[in-house]
């Protein structure tokens, strides 16, 4: 978009955000509410449809990052937001209202969510992904989605007794009885969007790295991975004030899931990503860490009713702006 040139990058900065948000919101609203009318479990709610939307604006940003000519932007944007993910947004939710972590969450999709970080690490050792390593990904996507399909069913029986959650979600849920057409159509106006704040905020990122005189890796892990998070932190507030940490946790953990495999995926896939040394040296290593240190710290705050309490939710919180600092001061 030639006219970008024009737009001061700040503002340009500050209006792809509003974008994203924007556009994330119509998405995940309209998503989300065509789910619970299909009386999907909250937790695969959490880990597909709102986590996919929320997703969506690190999707098209790192795309256009890619496209842009800067990778640094993309690589940093996905492994930045699983920091925020984590760090940041649990954190910051924890803090708000603790939040009871669901066994099978704790005993599958966590521990996937590490088990996939590993494999991005050996994925990297070489200081790119590859096409073909992005199409693994999106395999591995589609894999991981079919799995939750059939919990989903399993789970079918149990959730038509009791449905208590489902309907929980379905009260609270202030679109879930619009028609299908209008939901349809704010899904459609939430990627139009998406597209056009991806546009405004790779280029006002850009130039801001430009004019700070630091890389675009140091933009994308910071500034573009706060930004394509904020999706994740409004849709795990809003669901820990309600009492839905099942849709809090699950959101988080779905979104790290699909930055690795569906962002990266389909990134990787539409142009190879090159990297800096500096991947394999620290960013990753945060990725690891704040992903393998939510399971001892949800059993922490009890072993029958594993749970993220206030404690936990401020060391989350002190990590990512330790993160952060230490990050844009390359230290």
């Amino acid at each position: 978009m030639e006219f970008l040139a024009e737009v001061p990058a700040l503002l340009a900065l500050v209006v792809g955000l509003v974008f994203l948000v924007g556009g994330g919101e119509l998405l995940v609203r309209g998503a989300a509410a065509l789910a619970l009318k299909a009386d999907i479990p909250p937790l695969i709610i959490g880990l597909t449809v709102v986590s996919m939307g929320t997703s969506a604006p690190e999707l098209f940003a790192s795309v256009e990052a890619a496209l842009a000519g800067t990778p640094g932007l993309a690589i940093g944007n996905v492994l930045g937001s699983n920091v925020a993910n984590l760090a940041l947004i649990l954190g910051l939710t924890a803090l708000v209202c603790p939040l009871a972590i669901d066994r099978m969450a704790l005993r599958l999709d966590i521990p996937l969510m590490l088990g996939v970080s590993v494999l991005f690490l050996f994925a990297a050792s070489d200081l790119a992904i590859s096409r073909t390593e992005g199409m693994v990904g999106l395999a591995l996507m589609a894999a991981f989605l079919a799995n939750l399909y059939w919990r989903s069913q399993r789970q079918g029986a149990q959730d038509a007794q009791d449905g208590e959650e489902v309907e929980s979600l379905k009260e609270a849920g202030k679109w879930a009885g619009r028609s299908a057409l209008f939901l349809l159509g704010a899904f459609a106006l939430g990627v139009g969007g998406l597209y056009l704040g991806a546009e405004c905020f790779v280029d006002g990122a850009r130039r801001v790295a430009l004019q700070a005189g630091v890389s675009d890796r140091v933009v994308g892990l910071t500034i573009v991975a706060f930004g394509t998070s904020v999706p994740e932190l409004v849709a795990s507030g809003i669901a820990a004030l309600r009492g839905q940490a099942d849709l809090a946790v699950g959101n988080v953990v779905g979104s790290n899931l699909f930055n690795l495999l569906l962002v990266l995926g389909t990134t990787a896939t539409i142009t190879p990503l090159p990297m800096g040394a500096e991947v394999l040296t620290w960013d990753v290593w945060w990725v690891l860490g704040t992903a393998a240190a939510l399971v001892p710290l949800a059993l922490l705050g009890g072993m029958k009713k594993p749970k993220l309490g206030r404690w936990q939710g401020a060391l989350f919180l002190l990590a990512y702006i330790s993160y952060t600092a230490l990050t844009w001061t390359g230290l």
